[in-house]
């Protein structure tokens, strides 16, 4: 995806690159051992039913997504029932955000009482991986950050891998660090800020982050 180009830095030094996250599905626990493995890697995972709401067959979800259109848009989705194999289309017919608990509440069609909305607790929803949003000028999927390889700009030298974006008032890289750059630092991570200033180039097809720390950024979990 896109992002500022350097020239334009210092007119937006408040500009702040963003991740929009949605679940990697290759991470995703299986729900037991006896459990057939989801081959899921097709599919983007946005939330899970976590229980009932009321006695009309709404359900409340646990969203795994920055995209409220998940929920709030009425069309196709899929469900994963605990111990599936290949998720199942269900219609969604409405949705709301429930402010200050981070759950969605929405109806689904054919859900018609609270008995039947309490047989898809752990249910886990999904969209196509094809089904992305398109973002903005400096935002990027979360799934598409993990695993890239992390730079420093001006030596060239490589720190370590991308293995998760924290949100935050600046969302933070989780960096592992590599061993060719520190030893002593092999296998730990390092939080840094994703904003312009320190993270000026974020090339997705070559796969490659350049950072340009701040002095001591490096060197703060010593």
């Amino acid at each position: 995806m896109n992002h500022e180009d350097t020239k334009e830095a210092k007119k937006k030094k408040e500009k702040r690159r963003k991740g929009k996250g949605e679940v990697s599905i290759k991470s995703s626990p299986v729900t037991s051992p006896q459990s057939p493995v989801p081959d899921l890697d097709d599919w983007i995972e946005i939330g899970k039913i976590v229980a009932p709401q009321g006695l009309g067959g709404e359900v409340r979800v646990y969203p795994s997504t920055d995209f409220p259109e998940r929920f709030e848009e009425a069309g196709t989705r899929w469900m994963l029932r605990p111990g599936e194999s290949e998720p199942q289309a269900v219609e969604l017919l409405q949705g709301r955000y429930v402010e200050g608990k981070n759950l969605y509440v929405i109806k689904l069609k054919g859900v018609s009482d609270r008995t039947a909305a309490e047989g898809l607790r752990d249910c886990r929803l999904f969209v196509p991986i094809s089904d992305r949003p398109q973002l903005e000028e400096g935002e990027f999927h979360v799934i598409d950050l993990i695993g890239l390889s992390v730079f420093m700009q001006e030596s060239g030298e490589l720190i370590g891998t991308v293995v998760d974006l924290l949100p935050s008032g600046h969302d933070l890289l989780e960096v592992k660090f590599d061993s060719s750059f520190d030893e002593k630092k092999a296998g730990k991570t390092v939080l840094i800020p994703f904003v312009m200033e320190i993270v000026p180039v974020v090339d997705l097809e070559k796969k490659r982050i350049e950072i340009t720390p701040p002095v001591g950024l490096l060197s703060i979990n010593d």
